[in-house]
């Protein structure tokens, strides 16, 4: 898509500054500052990005109304605004518009007689809809992804190629489940007796709120008895690992690699940073933040933030890191107090 820079400022609500004799040029992209081209738009938010403003190729930058920058070339426009960074994002929506898939169903697609398609679905070649799934308007189903009974998936959903949803799932509303996702597998429990480790039966279901996103490869197991559920809002990233029964919040961000044991209770707003760790029955209060590769084995306060394995209160952990690289250092002095003892002593 094409669209001028004076168009474009009109739909993101900025204020051109520069040489009006620009604002007709086309913009067919948006980029990096450091990468951008004429023709494309960038964003300054950073002041270490501040030199870039100096060189960039680019024909429009959004930046904040009091964003200081000195001697831009004559043929960048700049685009003041209150959130340039949102207003990046509208103008990224607007040059590179999501794909729309037809609603129709492809003759390659095995759909059962008693599933239910509402207007506008897209079911794309070789995915399979089961027994009394029901799939709302305007949603596609793309090419390989399976899903299963009873499923139910809300309006204007997307279901990537090769995902699948277990029996009984259910998904509301604008939610985007990637490739590879597993939602609704068995979630993992056994009981050890004579011997043998006998597995406990996994009967629950997912249930997925509104403006949901789950990254590819990630698994989220079914409750064992009742629900493992995601609060709308919640951004799951790739290969994140989600047991059974556990309770995530509203707008909960979830970080690749990470792995959530069974049963734990992840409050509104709480960030799990990448290769996170928590231990099963564990609350993650609202707002709190669990650094990368943080293990968590007990309950983390409201709006704090813990780093290390054993997870800990940030500034605590960090003493602990910055004393534990001093220990060589320490070793080498007790060592020569040591040599100094023993001298003393022998000449005593």
């Amino acid at each position: 898509m094409a669209i001028t820079i004076h168009e474009l400022a009109l739909l993101c609500g900025a204020t051109m500054e520069g040489n009006h004799k620009h604002s007709e040029v086309y913009i067919t992209a948006a980029n990096d500052i450091a990468a951008a081209k004429t023709g494309q738009v960038t964003q300054l938010t950073q002041a270490s990005y501040r030199h870039f403003a100096q060189s960039t190729q680019a024909s429009a930058c959004f930046l904040k109304e009091d964003f200081d920058v000195q001697e831009v070339p004559e043929s960048l426009v700049l685009l003041r605004c209150a959130d340039p960074e949102r207003a990046f994002i509208q103008a990224v929506n607007l040059l590179h518009p999501q794909t729309l898939y037809s609603p129709t169903v492809s003759p390659h697609a095995v759909v059962a007689k008693t599933a239910s398609l509402a207007r506008h679905v897209h079911v794309g070649a070789f995915a399979v809809i089961d027994e009394y799934a029901d799939i709302g308007e305007n949603t596609s189903i793309l090419t390989g992804a399976c899903i299963g009974q009873h499923v139910k998936i809300g309006k204007r959903c997307l279901i990537y190629p090769y995902a699948v949803l277990y029996d009984n799932v259910e998904i509301g509303d604008d939610v985007i489940i990637h490739s590879g996702a597993v939602i609704g597998a068995d979630g993992f429990g056994y009981k050890f007796r004579d011997g043998a480790h006998i597995k406990v039966p996994q009967v629950g279901n997912v249930v997925i709120g509104n403006n949901v996103e789950i990254g590819a490869n990630t698994c989220v197991d079914r409750g064992a008895l009742g629900s493992t559920s995601i609060g709308s809002g919640s951004k799951i990233d790739n290969l994140v690992q989600i047991g059974h029964n556990n309770k995530i919040g509203q707008h909960v961000i979830v970080c690749g690699q990470t792995g959530i044991s069974g049963s734990c209770n992840i409050d509104n707003y709480a960030i799990l940073a990448g290769s996170a760790g928590i231990a099963d029955h564990v609350k993650i209060g609202q707002g709190a933040v669990v650094m990368a590769r943080a293990g968590v084995a007990n309950d983390v306060a409201a709006k704090t933030q813990v780093f290390g394995s054993p997870a800990k209160e940030k500034r605590i952990a960090y003493r602990e890191q910055i004393a534990i690289s001093q220990l060589p250092d320490l070793v080498k002095k007790i060592k020569q107090l040591e040599d100094r003892l023993a001298e003393v002593e022998s000449k005593s």
